[in-house]
């Protein structure tokens, strides 16, 4: 199998990689399945009696709505999770965009979930947390003080990031380590993030998305058990091939989960069926 993950074929895609890959018929699938295991690892430690922690993202949406569906019908208590939001758009002045803009994650989370559970069931309000300005450190005292961290689920963002843990931008000088140890911070979105993330959420007006960020740091996401990673887009089709076979490196952060112990990546066969390998350009003299 060729070392250029360019031209890696779809039936190669995850062959030899540390990173389990599951492909999915549609991407409705890729949802299910990770419902599923949201469902699964919450039942498990209730039967153990034990408190589930998680950094969950706000988007992709649909592992929300049939997680809603498994726990309203097969009655799965939410009492004893801890849901880590990864991240929130800021205004300019360094606050939560208003939670009732349609870009906000925090009226968002509502609206997808925690509102369409049933209240008996329903996580506690306390226990939905989402990174604050100004109060970056809480979300890794929140995770050592429960001693762990069951499960990380994200995207992947079109520069490779996971929450909004940016790549370092160009000319700025980084070890994969000290990236790794970025903890929960403000920062400034990469254009690129803005531009897809408005394709998909403002009708590519990219002026509705906000410039600044406060994510959950790689520190912390580095401490779960399992991280476990949604590709269900065509567009996802060279970030899968670089998560899984592309150099491990902090200009695609999601690579450095090939070091990660158990990392799953759940991908829709339209990002794996479609073709990334490069043109070879001749120009005429």
């Amino acid at each position: 199998m060729s070392t250029d993950y360019r031209l890696i074929t779809p039936a190669d895609i995850g062959k030899g990689s540390k990173i389990k890959l599951e492909v999915c018929e549609v991407e409705a699938d890729v949802y299910w399945k990770v419902a599923l295991e949201l469902f699964e690892i919450i039942d498990d430690n209730n039967k153990k009696n034990e408190d589930t922690v998680m950094i969950v993202p706000y988007g992709p949406l649909g592992p929300y709505s049939r997680f809603v569906y498994l726990v309203n019908k097969y009655r799965l208590s939410l009492k004893r999770c801890w849901f880590i939001n990864m991240d929130e758009y800021l205004t300019p002045d360094l606050k939560y965009v208003d939670y009732n803009d349609p870009v906000s994650f925090i009226g968002g989370m509502d609206k997808v979930f925690y509102n369409l559970i049933d209240n008996e069931l329903n996580i506690p309000k306390d226990q939905r947390i989402f990174p604050a300005p100004g109060q970056e450190d809480d979300i890794l005292k929140l995770i050592n003080g429960k001693g762990k961290l069951d499960l990380c689920l994200g995207g992947i963002g079109i520069t490779g990031h996971i929450a909004f843990n940016e790549p370092p931008e160009p000319g700025e000088t980084m070890t994969n380590e000290e990236f790794k140890n970025l903890p929960t911070r403000i920062l400034k979105l990469a254009r690129e993030t803005r531009t897809i993330n408005s394709f998909m959420n403002a009708g590519a007006d990219i002026s509705a998305i906000p410039e600044d960020c406060i994510t959950v740091g790689m520190k912390e996401i580095w401490m779960a058990r399992k991280v476990r990673i949604c590709m269900p887009r065509d567009w996802n089709a060279a970030g899968v091939r670089k998560v899984l076979h592309g150099p491990v490196t902090c200009k695609f952060p999601c690579s450095l989960f090939q070091e990660h112990p158990d990392t799953k990546v759940y991908a829709a066969s339209t990002a794996i069926q479609q073709s990334i390998i490069p043109v070879t350009r001749v120009y005429n003299k």
